[in-house]
């Protein structure tokens, strides 16, 4: 019997919330539906928003990314203008399940870092619920399970104090199917039927076609890998019926069941079942339901159902003894996963490791040893990626080390099995070239009578030419001995000769390449004094530009405060006095007058205290930095900052640096990019600061930034540079800024 080529594959479907395919009819008419209610709301309307998640995921599955991604940054652009951070989040967290389901790593990343942001920034329980689940769905599609647990559980808390909606509970579903798919890998069978109840109970309270499939699909596995530990037939006795439930729910409801894998999905279930769990008379309705899974496969494009319905057949046909049938089979597999963009590495495990196998079982050493390897490189492959997921749980220690031990056993067991085909190989070799020896020998001897017939007629004529031989061999050994003591003599000479220029010619090329090689580490160090004065020559010149720039702000600033704040007061008082003494029309012009002075003395303390703040010198950067975002803040401009794990420990010269920095990037975006809404963020590293200033305006083309003699962004690299630091530009028209700065500590 084949090894159970289906066991990888039998994990319950898990989808997240809003996931369609694009394959069926079915999905195309709620494609266009989604589309319908998404064009019927205004643009920056919250129910657009709302819809937006399920439309761009409709988009997503039928094959249509660029425009699902299109329309979610539409609306996060109106979204991130709301004060209730709701509708951010959410959208940020669908874009960030599907930049991971195209393997983006920067991109969800970004993504989920500013769903967590926009989290904080609202109190609605459902919404931060719904981003704790993307989050921890990532982890799990990560192969971090016991950390997207913890963001599971963390979503049922906050679903559990959320008010009710009609998204709720297909939301705790969602949740549900997760944790049981994960409690079921880890074999807890008691969190795994907790899991898959409440799953169920939603389902039937909903009435939901679709997360009745599911709910079904959950139970039986639950009750096989029950049977599985315990061997009570009761179990796979209730894993058939709720299969079979799953299978008539598909059928009566297909038409609002949009994911038509389903169905070879649920087929699988069941031929597996009746194939290694139900006895002989049982084998037609596996046969049945593995060809059943084979043709949904191949008409939904799903290969790796495809794979594994034709790994069920060929255990089939190797139970028939139709060893070719069971071949064929298991290479139409293999074939299959090879189309898969995600191919599971555990199909390819039972592939290799059978056709091994039935090579072996042919004598078809060199076959079977290509196949065994492959099993071992792959087994390894999964191994690796399943110990960096688990490393850090203690619940998973003991699986890990049950599969340490098990690779250790399969090493060495391909070993004892490569070793054993390659001498039963090396057997079969030997037999072949002993059969070949034995014909050449027979060959040789037959070749050795004619030559012995040759031979016998050659010795007399060679009896006549052995004494004109010997008298010329007489005749040419005197000839030879006189050429050889002259050849002696002239190679003697030549050889001294040869020796002496030899030894010149090394003597010269030796004190040239001495010679060579000392001018050149005296001009290697002469480049390295030179590169060493100029850039000190340029820290010096920077040093003296910032502070004159920083003296300079300092002296006009107090020379407006003390200067003509001084001439704005006097006048003031002077007209003061002036208006007792005037008549009312005066009067109304001297108030008038002093309004404007009291506007112009506010205005110079603004002007004063940005050329030089007080506040930075009192109380540091983070409180200078608050009132500077306060007075920049105004009814169309919103400017928020952030301080992250800030020690207070900069230096009070790098705090101004810092200050500067932000400042010019603040007024960029109010100038340039007519920015609504501003982020700033300091975030204090073990080994660094990073300032970070996002805003929503018109953005701009980087790379005419190089071509541009901008005097703020001049100022801005002088300072980064002055600080050691780098700078990171990203922006998109239409969209926004991102500029990131680090320095270190």
């Amino acid at each position: 019997m084949l090894i159970n080529f289906f066991s990888f594959l039998r994990t319950p479907i898990i989808f997240i919330c809003l996931v369609l395919a694009g394959q069926a009819a079915s999905a195309q008419e709620l494609h266009n539906s989604l589309e319908q209610q998404y064009k019927k709301y205004k643009p920056g309307s919250t129910q657009r928003m709302m819809i937006t998640g399920k439309y761009a995921q409709a988009l997503f599955f039928n094959n249509q990314e660029d425009k699902a991604f299109v329309i979610l940054n539409e609306n996060i652009a109106y979204a991130r203008k709301l004060s209730d951070g709701k509708y951010a989040a959410y959208l940020y967290i669908i874009s960030a399940i599907n930049y991971r389901l195209l393997d983006n790593v920067k991109a969800y990343e970004n993504a989920s870092r500013l769903a967590q942001l926009y989290k904080e920034k609202t109190k609605d329980l459902e919404t931060k619920g719904y981003v704790s689940y993307g989050l921890g769905w990532i982890q799990e599609r990560n192969h971090k399970k016991a950390e997207a647990v913890r963001y599971f559980l963390k979503a049922l808390s906050f679903y559990e104090k959320a008010p009710y909606s009609e998204t709720l509970n297909t939301r705790k579903a969602s949740v549900y199917r997760e944790l049981n798919s994960i409690y079921a890998d880890w074999n807890d069978y008691q969190l795994q039927e907790k899991y898959s109840k409440l799953s169920l109970e939603i389902a039937q309270q909903q009435n939901d076609p679709m997360n009745l499939f599911d709910a079904y699909m959950a139970m039986g596995y639950m009750y096989e890998k029950r049977y599985e530990s315990t061997s009570d037939k009761a179990f796979i006795h209730q894993a058939e019926s709720y299969y079979i439930k799953a299978v008539e729910t598909y059928k009566a409801n297909k038409a609002h069941i949009p994911i038509p894998s389903n169905l070879s999905f649920v087929a699988i279930n069941l031929a597996n079942l009746y194939l290694n769990y139900f006895p002989e008379s049982y084998k037609d309705k596996a046969l049945y339901y593995a060809n059943l899974a084979k043709t949904q496969g191949i008409a939904t494009g799903n290969h790796d159902h495809v794979a594994s319905a034709n790994g069920l057949l060929a255990e089939i046909a190797l139970q028939k003894g139709d060893k070719e049938e069971a071949k064929k089979h298991l290479l139409a597999a293999l074939t299959e996963s090879e189309y898969d963009k995600v191919s599971n590495p555990n199909i390819k495990l039972s592939i290799f490791e059978n056709l091994s196998k039935l090579f072996e079982d042919e004598n078809n050493f060199k076959e079977a040893i290509f196949y065994q390897k492959a099993y071992l490189e792959t087994f390894k492959q999964v191994y690796d990626q399943k110990s960096a997921a688990l490393g850090k749980q203690l619940e998973t220690q003991y699986e890990r080390e049950k599969q340490k031990q098990q690779l250790l056993r399969l090493q060495l067991a391909s070993e004892k099995q490569e070793q054993r085909l390659k001498e039963m190989s090396w057997q079969s070799l030997q037999q072949a070239q002993k059969l070949e020896n034995l014909e050449l020998t027979k060959e040789n001897q037959l070749r050795k009578l004619e030559f012995t017939e040759m031979e016998n007629s050659k010795k007399a004529q060679e009896l006549r030419l052995s004494q004109l031989e010997s008298f010329n061999r007489k005749r040419e050994v005197d000839l030879y001995k006189a050429r050889i003591d002259y050849k002696e003599k002239t190679n003697t000479f030549y050889i001294g000769l040869t020796a002496s220029v030899s030894l010149l010619l090394i003597l010269l090329l030796y004190a040239y390449f001495q010679r060579a090689k000392g001018i050149k580490q005296k001009e290697k160090l002469h480049l390295l004094e030179m590169e060493k004065v100029i850039q000190d020559s340029k820290i010096s010149n920077l040093t003296v530009m910032l502070e004159g720039q920083e003296q300079e702000r300092g002296r006009i600033a107090r020379d407006l405060h003390d200067g003509l704040g001084s001439l704005l007061s006097g006048t003031k008082m002077n007209l003061y006095l002036l208006k007792d003494k005037s008549n009312a029309d005066h009067q109304l012009q001297i108030e008038r007058s002093m309004e404007q002075i009291d506007i112009a003395v506010d205005e110079l303390r603004h002007v004063a205290h940005n050329l030089m703040p007080d506040l930075l010198l009192k109380y540091g950067l983070q409180e200078t930095l608050v009132e500077y975002v306060s007075r920049m803040t105004t009814p169309k401009l919103d400017v928020d900052v952030q301080f992250l794990y800030y020690s207070d420990q900069l230096p009070l010269e790098s705090q101004l640096l810092a200050y500067r920095i932000i400042q010019e990037l603040v007024n960029n975006a109010v100038k340039h990019a007519t920015a609504s809404q501003i982020i700033i963020q300091f975030i204090e590293n073990e080994s660094e600061y990073v300032i970070i200033v996002e805003d929503d305006g018109k953005g701009f083309d980087i790379n005419t930034l190089n071509h541009s003699h901008s005097a703020g962004f001049h100022n801005i690299r002088s300072r980064v540079e002055f600080l050691k630091g780098t700078m990171q530009i990203e922006s998109q028209i239409n969209i926004g800024t991102n500029i990131e700065i680090k320095f270190p500590k």
